[in-house]
């Protein structure tokens, strides 16, 4: 299986604060821990963002983190890995990826919040105890500090909710939320904040690791859309003019 991990790596340039948690860039921790798969980064600053087709096609799971530079990330880089997802390649959006190109484009939606940097306590509490990407978890866990994300949450209905977050100021969200376009799968995951070190958290960790796993591609095959030649014989049994 292969991953790639996707970051803007904008934050960790121009803020000592961010680059003192994550020195390497966030995409870097992330790819630390991956577990059973040949992990690559890829950044917005690069060539095609990163992503080019050769990238994309040899991709099983794509995971993407951004927030400050949504808008710089060219419209045909997001067309060409939503046409990955509807391939096939999984998708785990982290964060405030939920205002990326692509997650809108796949989710058809605002992807739009409530949202309050306070540095306060995040209880994720396991709603789906028996879906693959919670298992080794357990009833909730915490993270002491987080940016709270408050709902409603412009998303459409998830097909599966897991996780459900509340913050020490009142609000929930819906903070685990899976989704399949095409033959893809897709996985949302709330916490990940670049002035919190978060992606050093085991259960964090350990909710990626398993959702790697879960969004990796199936074998089923990719329909054939558009004109289509009949598989049957459209003159059999016609009357001969004779």
């Amino acid at each position: 299986m292969k991953v790639t991990v996707w970051n803007e790596f904008r934050h960790e340039k121009e803020s000592e604060e961010v680059r003192s948690i994550y020195p390497e860039g966030i995409h870097q921790q992330i790819a630390s821990f991956i577990e059973g798969a040949e992990v690559t980064t890829a950044t917005l600053d690069e060539p095609e963002h990163g992503l080019t087709e050769d990238v994309l096609n040899q991709t099983d799971v794509l995971i993407w983190w951004g927030h400050k530079a949504h808008d710089d990330v060219q419209d045909a880089i997001v067309d060409r890995v939503h046409k990955r997802v509807l391939e096939g390649m999984g998708l785990i959006v982290l964060h405030s990826g939920h205002f990326s190109k692509v997650f809108k484009k796949l989710m058809g939606t605002g992807c739009d919040l409530k949202w309050r940097e306070a540095g306060e306590k995040e209880r994720i509490w396991t709603v789906m105890p028996n879906h693959p990407i919670a298992e080794g978890l357990g009833e909730y866990f915490e993270l002491e500090q987080e940016e709270m994300y408050g709902e409603h949450f412009d998303i459409p209905a998830p097909e599966e909710l897991l996780f459900v977050s509340w913050f020490q100021g009142g609000e929930v969200f819906r903070s685990g939320a899976t989704f399949r376009r095409g033959n893809g799968k897709i996985f949302y995951f709330r916490p990940g904040h670049e002035t919190y070190p978060t992606y050093y958290n085991e259960n964090v960790q350990r909710v990626i690791n398993n959702a790697v796993k879960w969004a990796r591609p199936t074998t089923n095959a990719y329909p054939t859309y558009g004109n289509y030649q009949p598989l049957e014989d459209l003159n059999k049994g016609e009357k001969s003019d004779v």
